[in-house]
């Protein structure tokens, strides 16, 4: 059973090689006249190859010994002609594979990116930025010598051999057949060592993927790192995972390096077999030095291209993991799409009805269990209870980032499910805990939430959450750039501009998740006039864990166990005296 079990993995391992190749070949399709330009520039490169052995046996044999050098003279010449024309085609040849395949590879990178950005936030919530960072650069990468190789090199080379080995074969059979003595220890060498290189440079992948995650991380978290005096642990963690990456790859490179000695080891004992027939069976004597020449030269002609082929080969295998790492994402489904019968969500009114919906992370770890609400057009609902109680879940359901594995969500009589994604979140506002700012400008990072947003928008937005009087204190204003995630910002400042960037695309409900935790209170006290402002005439859903600042919310929903636990207005839960009551004393306190 283990033997079948497996042969079985082999088999499939096989199959799903094939295919990676195939389909990577695939890319080159889409430039046949430019590969047909270079297959005709090769086939007259193999015909000169395969001249020149031809020339220098004339060139001995009919000319030379017999002391003819007017015909020498001809031959030189149309020697340097026809080589002279073979070294400019081959730098044709190099220049034009050389645009073809940057240009694969830039629609490779392309292919990824977009699928990324369909992925919901499964995908990234499972996979460190780093690794998904190590697919879309250095994966693709590995594949540009690849797809070059197969026409300056696999092509070629194949012709150059069979077209090698029938000419041999036509002048004298014996000689060909002794030449080709070591085939058979080249071809059981190359599958042992393919066998053993695949797996060692998966593994080689595996532990590149894993230093460019901690890299990421590591750089991404430099001020806990030094906050806390963690250098020395993290280098420690570095240098284990750099020595990992190290070692696996000298393990690969050493399988790799056999392929030369393999090749070397088939020729040599090709050559000595060959000299062997032409001298001891053959009797091969000085008059014809100019063949033996000739086809000890077609002879290496013959085992290079194998030598190049085998290289070539190794080079699939080395990069084979990182086409399948790539191809994996590029074919990787959204689990959150649109339906096929899904249509355009209307104007939104502002109704979200909730009816017994359930949810989990994990399986088997209930977040939300049988929740159902009904809020009206226009009502401001406040979520409040600890931490992992289930308030980000539900604003993430009716922005549809995540679905409901049990019941409904609805907004206006439409199922989420049935109306298009960017339809439904065109219409929402939603900030976030995390108010990431991308490098550029304040006005370029606010437009974002509104692409064609006008200038005066962009004011207007800002001084609606008191941020345009810090921004005209900037030297450059709103044309001030910004490092990468704000990182010349205050985190208040940050924050303000996040909530500018939320409103300013007039959303029909907004939703705002701890919208004024990095506020100071004096700051919080202007925003929250704003706020008050926008939130007219929107259905809105407000995450604080600041009870005071959702006190004029027209009902308060207390989340505990994956289910609201207590709802009304802050002065009917204050008298009831359960959740909401002890969460309010507790923060005065």
């Amino acid at each position: 059973m283990a033997v079948n079990a497996i042969k079985d993995d082999e088999d499939v391992s096989t199959v799903k090689k094939s295919i990676t190749i195939k389909r990577l070949l695939s890319y080159l399709f889409a430039f046949k006249k430019q590969i047909v330009g270079i297959l005709l520039i090769m086939a007259y490169c193999v015909g000169v190859s395969l001249v020149n052995p031809l020339i220098i046996e004339s060139a001995i044999d009919d000319c030379i010994t017999p002391g003819n050098y007017i015909g020498l003279i001809k031959l030189i010449v149309i020697a340097l002609v026809i080589n002279i024309v073979w070294v400019i085609l081959v730098k044709v040849r190099v220049y034009v594979m050389s645009l073809v395949s940057n240009e694969i590879i830039k629609r490779i990178r392309e292919e990824v990116y977009t699928n990324l950005q369909t992925l919901d936030f499964k995908f990234f919530d499972s996979r460190p930025t780093g690794k998904i960072l190590s697919r879309v650069m250095s994966d693709v990468n590995s594949l540009k010598e690849v797809l070059k190789n197969f026409v300056l090199t696999l092509l070629p080379d194949f012709i150059l051999v069979f077209s090698v080995m029938i000419i041999m074969l036509v002048k004298s059979p014996k000689l060909a057949l002794a030449g080709m003595t070591g085939l058979p220890i080249l071809i059981i060498g190359l599958f042992v060592i393919e066998t053993l290189s695949r797996v060692r440079w998966q593994i080689v992948r595996k532990k590149s993927s894993n230093l460019n995650a901690f890299l990421h991380e590591d750089i991404a978290g430099i001020r806990i790192v030094k906050t806390y005096n963690a250098e020395a642990e993290t280098l420690d963690t570095f240098d284990e995972l750099v020595k990992e990456h190290k070692d696996s790859f000298i393990r690969a490179v050493r399988v790799n390096d056999a392929f030369n000695a393999v090749i070397e080891i088939a020729e040599a004992v090709s050559i000595v077999c060959m000299y062997y027939v032409a001298i001891k069976v053959l009797h091969i004597g000085a008059g014809s030095v100019g063949m033996l020449i000739a086809f000890s030269s077609y002879l290496f002609q013959f085992w290079q291209p194998i030598a190049n082929l085998g290289s070539f080969y190794n080079q699939i295998i080395t990069n084979l993991a990182a086409a399948e790492r790539v191809f994996e994402v590029i074919d990787k489904e959204p689990e959150i799409k649109d339906s096929e019968n899904a249509v355009p969500m209307p104007e939104i009114k502002g109704n979200v009805r909730f009816e017994n919906v359930g949810f989990s992370y994990e399986d088997g770890v209930k977040v939300l269990n049988n929740v159902s609400f009904d809020i009206k057009p226009g009502e401001t609902i406040a979520l409040v209870g600890p931490t992992g109680a289930g308030k980000t879940t539900i604003v993430n359901l009716i922005s549809r980032f995540y679905d409901v594995e049990e019941g409904n969500v609805i907004i206006d009589k439409s199922n989420l499910k049935d109306v298009t994604i960017e339809s439904l979140r065109e219409q929402l506002g939603i900030m976030t805990q995390d108010n990431y700012l991308f490098t550029g400008t304040i006005k370029d990072n606010i437009r974002y939430g509104k692409l064609d947003a006008t200038d005066e928008e962009i004011i207007n937005a800002c001084k609606t959450v008191n941020a345009h009087d810090f921004i005209m204190q900037l030297e450059k204003g709103y044309d001030t750039e910004l490092t990468e995630r704000g990182g010349n910002l205050s985190a208040g400042q940050k924050q303000l501009l996040a909530f500018a960037r939320t409103i300013i695309s007039d959303p029909r409900i907004l939703i705002l998740d701890e919208a004024t935790s990095s506020i100071d209170t004096k700051s919080e006290l202007l925003v929250q006039k704003g706020i008050e402002a926008i939130l007219k005439g929107r259905t809105s859903f407000v995450i604080a864990h600041r009870l005071s600042t959702i006190k004029n919310a027209d009902r308060i929903f207390v989340i505990e166990n994956g289910g609201i636990a207590e709802q009304g207005s802050h002065s009917e839960l204050m008298l009831r005296r359960g959740l909401y009551y002890n969460l309010q004393n507790a923060q005065m306190c």
